[in-house]
């Protein structure tokens, strides 16, 4: 490898022209696959096609109607919806929403089927007409039904009267999910715009299923434009305050946009679809990008101030580290392909590309790099003594207390691991956009004054053809029902029982004692049919009845709630179910309950991944170092990191989601690499210049311990931008990798130096070396 790398640092610098454009035609014949990447807007990408409760929530979609809508909410100013100016706009937006593109029902109040009994007959009609024309009785009469109808209130009035919604139900044909769902949003927004200009004393807040799924890419689109430039910013400034070179910080800021571009492109290529936790990844290779060309100029900065040339110095500098970047980008490429490991299929992306990132930040950093900043213009300041006496001073006080140092930092490592059980899986995804993203506001707006966005449908079967008008079925359904009512985190139910209670009502001259269900099944059939020959065009029961009328689908509506609560409760209502209404067992799906169980899904399967990045890792690491025994002592500064960050995670925060379960299998390649450097300046002077292991921290600590400073305080950064995502699973994940990168260069400096001292003769004395593979002798 010695030899390969001299031979490399040579070929670059006599052939640079030849290299560029080597290096630019891959970049451009890569970068040509960008045009074929597209956003995905379906909340459904964060599930695997083998997730059993993507599997029952679609199998109650093919059974029933879709629920996917928008939820197109009123606040007039006077806080009131019963005025003839606030119905008269419901009942305009509700015309106007069937305008909406793929829409197959509207639900509001105007349009609400209600029965009443006129002599004999049973009529079914809107609510209300003409709204303009209703006098005041009128008006107190559809207020009184209203908020005491269990169908509207809470779903589409609120129970005071002052917020008011129209429900949109939505079906696309999935054909172009890219234009379908935009062309949605696209016209509902119009129709607020619309609706703010008619009525100016009403203000529309905007949420449900279509406009979360829009969220997403607004939410992407939102950190591309904020995030990327801001991270760029601050660490090419870190860059050049390190080389205090332009050429060094020109040259780096062209491998860095080369490596997002060809990586981004190959995921074109791929067909990846663009999702928030994947559009991290520019951000994520800028970042990570950067440790390549700081070890590459550092060492070429450092030969040129002695006195090299500039080919020579840079032949010099890529010999050097030639091996150690190459190692520390392969393992970093190994952690992120871990991630495909995840239940969550965008973060398996996220992996793919930042591993192709990194891979092509290497590759342009040991050709590109060298080649371009030797033929640009290059006069490098005198060195200043600061720095590096700064840094000699360090090493000495580690050396002097290093004895010391070894209890401390054991006791800090186990007391923080000692936190971690503090974590708990925890998560609320309607936060998984921030207050910047307009569906969240509108959202807690809703919630705070209507009805929640948060749903489970329970699809309850008789067991038979025809079984729904069963009494003894529709008693425990009612059962059922009444007990959900009674839980603290339920705001509304949708049931057909409350269908039957009002028709057998109206079907006894609406006298309010017969509100209650049909005692015999032929008259509850009977009653049912009526009422659906009844029921105007796209106000049908098909959302709520199977075609065989086996099935009936129960809605509940939660208030928002955290993983943990979620499914406390679908614990809780099976244990109702089995205990109660065993025949009518059944479990709930729904986005809420598919959401509350990835993370532990995820955290589970990454268990694997992590391993075995792991071992993987390790086993390179061996055969790097040449020394089965380095490799073994390498795995303390590379797995104590994450796990102290987990554990200080648990003292400040203690709820980690489904972006933090993907932190250890991503940082594990990450904080390899201040390892990887360290210990490879450490056995080149242990080895090649005959040190002994104190002098060999020292000279390990003066060549590379201000790069790797340098660097971790960078990736630090870069995440910490990460950190200000508007998306939430990826500003979580941006906090506790920086803080993992920060822990790494803390136990590579006060923990691995003295490890090393302390235990160099079992190290080095009785260590049975195994074949050199490169760095044993290039180091």
């Amino acid at each position: 490898m010695e030899k390969f790398s001299t031979q490399w640092g040579l070929w670059i610098t006599q052939n640079r022209v030849l290299t560029l454009t080597i290096a630019l035609s891959i970049a451009i014949g890569s970068a040509f696959g960008g045009q074929f990447l597209s956003f995905t807007n379906d909340y459904r990408v964060f599930f695997s096609g083998d997730d059993p409760h993507l599997q029952a929530f679609e199998e109650l979609q093919n059974t029933y109607t879709k629920n996917d809508n928008v939820l197109f909410v009123i606040a007039p100013g006077d806080e009131n919806v019963f005025t003839t100016e606030t119905l008269a706009a419901i009942e305009d937006i509700t015309e106007k929403a069937w305008e909406t593109p793929f829409s197959i029902r509207v639900d509001s109040l105007s349009n609400y089927q209600h029965t009443e009994a006129i002599e004999d007959d049973l009529n079914v009609a809107d609510l209300y007409e003409d709204a303009g024309n209703l006098n005041p009785a009128r008006l107190q009469r559809i207020r009184e039904i209203a908020v005491n109808e269990p169908f509207l209130v809470h779903k589409l009035v609120s129970e005071d009267g002052r917020v008011a919604a129209i429900n949109i139900t939505v079906e696309t044909p999935g054909i172009d999910e890219a234009t379908e769902g935009p062309q949605i949003v696209e016209h509902v927004r119009s129709m607020r715009s619309y609706v703010e200009q008619t009525y100016p004393d009403i203000k529309v807040y905007l949420s449900g299923i279509m406009m979360m799924n829009q969220a997403f890419p607004e939410a992407s689109m939102y950190d591309m434009s904020h995030l990327v430039p801001a991270a760029l910013g601050v660490i090419l400034l870190l860059v050049f305050l390190q080389l205090r070179g332009f050429s060094g910080t020109v040259a780096t800021f062209i491998t860095i946009i080369l490596s997002i571009v060809s990586a981004m492109g190959i995921a074109g290529w791929m067909g990846v679809k663009l999702t928030p936790p994947a559009m991290s990844a520019p951000t994520i290779i800028l970042t990570l990008a950067v440790a390549d060309c700081v070890h590459v100029l550092t060492n070429w900065i450092q030969k040129f101030r002695d006195g090299m040339d500039k080919k020579k110095a840079m032949a010099e500098s890529l010999r050097i580290n030639f091996s150690p970047v190459m190692l520390t980008s392969v393992t970093t490429a190994i952690g992120f392909l871990s991630l495909n490991f995840s239940d969550a299929p965008p973060f398996g992306d996220l992996g793919n590309i930042s591993a192709l990132g990194v891979m092509f930040a290497w590759f342009y950093a040991v050709t590109l790099l060298p080649a371009l900043v030797t033929l640009l213009p290059a006069n490098p300041r005198k060195r200043t003594a600061h720095g590096a006496n700064l840094m000699n001073r360090f090493a000495e006080g580690v050396i002097n207390k290093r004895k010391a140092l070894i209890p401390i930092m054991s006791v800090v490592i186990v007391l923080l691991i000692a936190c971690i059980p503090k974590n708990v899986l925890n998560d609320v995804f309607v936060h998984y956009f921030d207050e910047r993203i307009e569906f969240r506001t509108d959202t807690d707006f809703v919630v705070d004054n209507l009805t929640g966005v948060y749903f489970v449908d329970y699809s309850l079967n008789a067991g038979e053809s025809g079984g729904i008008s069963e009494p003894e079925y529709l008693r425990q359904v009612d059962q059922f029902t009444q007990w959900l009512r009674e839980q603290p985190e339920v705001i509304h139910v949708n049931t057909l029982t409350d269908v039957f209670k009002r028709l057998n009502k109206s079907m006894h001259g609406d006298d309010p004692n017969a509100y209650t269900l049909p005692e015999q099944r032929d008259m509850a059939a009977q009653y049912l049919l009526l009422y659906e020959m009844s029921l105007p065009y796209g106000l049908d029961l098909n959302n709520q009845i199977d075609i065989e009328k086996q099935r009936t689908r129960l809605s509940v509506t939660l208030e928002t709630l955290s993983t943990a609560e979620t499914l406390e409760f679908e614990q809780r209502t099976g244990e109702w179910l089995n205990q109660n209404t065993p025949s009518l067992f059944t479990t709930g799906a729904s986005p809420t309950i598919m959401f509350s169980h990835i993370g532990m899904r995820n955290i589970v399967s990454m268990l694997g991944g992590t391993a075995i990045a792991l071992v993987a890792i390790s086993l390179l690491l061996i055969v790097f170092f040449g020394s089965v025994r380095f490799g073994m002592l390498s795995l303390i500064p590379n797995i104590a990191p994450a796990a102290m960050a987990f554990g200080l995670w648990g003292l400040v925060d203690g709820e980690i989601g489904l972006g933090l379960s993907v932190v250890t299998a991503m940082t594990l390649g990450i904080v390899v690499d201040d390892t990887i450097h360290f210990m490879s300046k450490y056995l080149r002077a242990r080895r090649a210049q005959n040190l002994n292991a104190t002098d060999a921290v020292r000279y390990a600590f003066s060549t590379v311990g201000i790069a790797l400073w340098t660097t971790s305080v960078a990736l630090a950064a870069g995440f910490m931008i990460l950190s200000t995502s508007a998306f939430s699973l990826n500003a979580e994940m941006g906090v506790l990798v920086a803080i993992v990168i920060m822990f790494a260069i803390v136990v590579d400096f006060l923990l691995l130096p003295p490890l090393l001292i302390r235990f160099d003769s079992w190290l080095t004395g009785k260590d049975k070396k195994i074949e050199d593979f490169g760095e044993s002798r290039s180091i």
